[in-house]
């Protein structure tokens, strides 16, 4: 299921990825981030941590690690991950997620 065509005018982030492999639209206040990804090849994302991240599975298929336990998360599971601890993933291409960050600043809009 595509996002709605009216989130695409919201601000593409700055993430360290290429466009082919996952694009973005975010709503940023003073107290978060929440992020619209569309991931459109298979994505490994390095072990890493920040300030708390949620997040929920649209379509496709993540695996994530989450400190010491890996799980696979499908459409309608999310996921809550506390400030400081280690993760990473394997997202599957075709994959959509919505990240809710607790750091506004996390990724850079841009433009």
């Amino acid at each position: 299921m595509p996002f709605p065509d009216f989130l695409s005018a919201f601000p593409a982030l700055d993430v360290p990825f290429p466009d082919d492999v996952v694009s973005s639209q975010a709503i940023r206040s003073e107290a978060g981030l929440v992020v619209f990804f569309t991931f459109h090849r298979d994505m490994a994302l390095p072990m890493h941590s920040h300030g708390a991240q949620w997040g929920t599975v649209v379509e496709g298929e993540i695996t994530l690690t989450i400190g010491d336990e890996t799980r696979v998360y499908r459409p309608g599971d999310h996921y809550s991950i506390p400030a400081g601890i280690q993760h990473g993933a394997q997202i599957k291409a075709g994959t959509r997620a919505i990240d809710v960050f607790q750091e506004a600043d996390r990724y850079p809009l841009r433009g």
